[in-house]
């Protein structure tokens, strides 16, 4: 990328965050940094999704701080990774959104990686992780994960579970998604995929996590994201493989003159 690239476009960049006050500070000041110098029309959205440490704190200083640009949305209870993600998106009111995590496992900096491979016929550039940077038990999961919700939902996609996304707003609109958990990174990349003219993929590094502890991995957390990939999959590849059919058969049906019923 040229050192004088800049981004014709407005972007609106969102963190969903759970107990980051640690890493946010950092992170934020990274972020408005390179903002600055390569995206003149942008916005920054942080959602404090029911955090219980200082992270409703920390925002508060940072909003003074980076006032106007910073925006924080605040969920008084915790509505899980799904339901911060839906919120930044709704939050967003420029014409291209990335989002990645508020943990600091992603440099936000590798967002100029990802901008210059937005082309006038893609829809989504998504990072996928040079190699992984968590606990070996995390890695496998992880992996297991990422190759069977590939599998299962028919995505081509290689890393669902890098959330380094840079996506056009006016895709986002037109796929409302459900998902409260983990799993609204199937559905958000599912529907993305279907509807998209391109999608690129961009390679990004993937830190040690430094603060707290990932809600992901604990099990109940897992329980919850394997019932609503098994509800998503009904919804986005059974249901349709059954119905769809069917109105078509119907349709077909319909159009047939008396003589040939």
């Amino acid at each position: 990328m040229k050192p004088d690239f800049n981004f014709p476009y407005g972007l609106s960049v969102f963190f969903p965050a759970y107990n980051d006050a640690p890493s946010l500070p950092s992170l934020l000041a990274r972020t408005f940094a390179v903002l600055r110098r390569h995206v003149p029309n942008h916005e920054v959205i942080v959602v404090n999704d029911g955090s219980q440490d200082e992270t409703a704190e920390v925002l508060e200083r940072l909003r003074r701080e980076y006032a106007p640009l910073l925006v924080i949305v605040t969920h008084p209870e915790n509505r899980g990774y799904g339901g911060a993600t839906r919120s930044g998106f709704e939050a967003a009111t420029k014409e291209f959104v990335f989002y990645t995590d508020g943990d600091g496992q992603y440099d936000p900096g590798e967002l100029m990686d990802l901008l210059p491979a937005m082309g006038p016929d893609v829809g989504l550039v998504n990072g996928y992780k040079r190699e992984r940077q968590d606990p070996w038990h995390r890695v496998v999961i992880g992996a297991l994960y990422n190759r069977f919700a590939r599998f299962l939902f028919r995505i081509q996609l290689r890393d669902i579970d890098c959330d380094f996304r840079l996506i056009r707003k006016d895709l986002i609109d037109r796929v409302p998604l459900a998902s409260t958990s983990g799993t609204v990174c199937v559905e958000l990349v599912r529907k993305l995929e279907l509807l998209a003219p391109r999608v690129v993929e961009v390679p990004v590094h993937h830190y040690p996590r430094l603060h707290g502890r990932s809600q992901f991995f604990r099990v109940r957390s897992l329980a919850t994201t394997f019932l609503q990939l098994c509800h998503l999959w009904c919804r986005l590849v059974l249901a349709p493989g059954i119905i769809y059919p069917m109105l078509r058969m119907k349709a077909m049906a319909l159009r047939r003159t008396p003589a040939e019923r």
